[in-house]
């Protein structure tokens, strides 16, 4: 027995589509997974810091693949000032993408104190940028601090920088905790916030040894993942998609040296929304999708579609589909969320 819904100009309003080979690899998965839209994180080797970088990195992608639209961000680092950012602004540049030092993938040279940039954030809210904030605080033993706590520890900033930035639209990203999502819930229009897919699926005991579920922010407990769904079943205007999906080559994903480590990231562009089309039907919010996956993020980020924009067909069907073990090969194999495992939603043609 078949059913189709259909989704209007579905957007991933939270992307890594890296550089080099793995770039090639996954940026033509991103319209594969049923998105025409990407919103591009910055976090590259060196980030991406001015708006010539931005510019000459949208245009490898398009010449990857040039059916996606790519929205650029830049690296909030000492290197970014107001005046480059009203210049990529005239650029068409969206938004500065926030990194606090060491908490994840090549985040490195993120910051460590949000208020030498109140002259960047003043200039973003003049001009309308958006600040897109990675909600965590490094770990500290001194103060408690893990990554189990690290993003409710982070809420404080999220709240100091809307009261002294009212107008600046700020997005908290990949949300993971029930006091988050109230946090922003409770601040003003313009505080958004992302929430991927997997968080929805996954607790802390999905991760907990099993490093292909790893990624930072780390799921959290139970009562969490029930908040993230709970905002989602409301239909709150001001949470939508971002997939935090950050592709890893698969050997640095179930590596077992200490020295290394495991490498954060649940790679979901491949599959994004068939994937998310069976997670909300799992809670009962099927009828919810088009407003999280499309039409919350572009209102937020003012990139509403058009009418007669082309809808994207979903097909439910009693024989699920199975997921793939893994896209690309050698080196640049990347291992995608769920892999081998079955979802009932597809993407059909019209």
């Amino acid at each position: 027995m078949f059913s189709d819904i259909e989704v209007t100009s579905p957007a991933d309003f939270h992307v890594h589509l890296r550089q080099g080979e793995m770039c090639k690899v996954v940026t033509p998965l991103v319209r594969k997974g049923g998105f025409k839209l990407a919103y591009v994180m910055p976090n590259l080797r060196p980030p991406i810091t001015t708006t010539e970088m931005a510019l000459t990195y949208k245009k490898e992608l398009e010449a990857i693949d040039p059916g996606t639209e790519y929205l650029m961000t830049l690296y909030l680092s000492p290197d970014l000032t107001p005046n480059e950012i009203r210049k990529a602004k005239d650029a068409g540049i969206v938004g500065v993408k926030s990194y606090p030092r060491g908490v994840t993938t090549n985040s490195e040279g993120g910051i460590e104190s949000y208020e030498a940039y109140y002259p960047v954030f003043e200039a973003m809210e003049k001009v309308g940028m958006v600040l897109n904030l990675h909600g965590e605080v490094p770990s500290d033993p001194t103060s408690n601090t893990c990554v189990l706590n690290a993003e409710i520890k982070f809420l404080p900033h999220l709240r100091s920088i809307h009261e002294r930035f009212p107008k600046l639209r700020i997005v908290l990203e990949h949300a993971t905790t029930r006091a988050a999502v109230e946090t922003v819930k409770s601040l003003g229009e313009t505080v958004g916030c992302t929430i991927t897919a997997h968080h929805l699926a996954l607790t802390v005991d999905d991760w907990a040894g099993q490093g292909f579920h790893y990624c930072k922010p780390v799921a959290k407990f139970p009562d969490d993942r029930l908040a993230l769904r709970e905002v989602i079943r409301e239909g709150h205007p001001r949470f939508f998609l971002g997939s935090d999906s950050a592709p890893h080559p698969s050997e640095t994903k179930s590596t077992s040296t200490p020295q290394v480590g495991c490498a954060a990231g649940v790679f979901t562009s491949a599959h994004l929304l068939p994937l998310t089309a069976h997670l909300l039907e799992e809670f009962g919010a099927l009828d919810k999708l088009e407003g999280f996956v499309s039409i919350n993020g572009r209102r937020f980020y003012g990139k509403e579609v058009a009418a007669g924009s082309e809808k994207i067909r979903l097909r439910r069907s009693s024989a699920p589909i199975i997921v793939p073990n893994a896209f690309g090969a050698g080196t640049q194999s990347v291992v995608p969320f769920m892999a081998g495992g079955r979802i009932n939603w597809d993407i059909v043609d019209s």
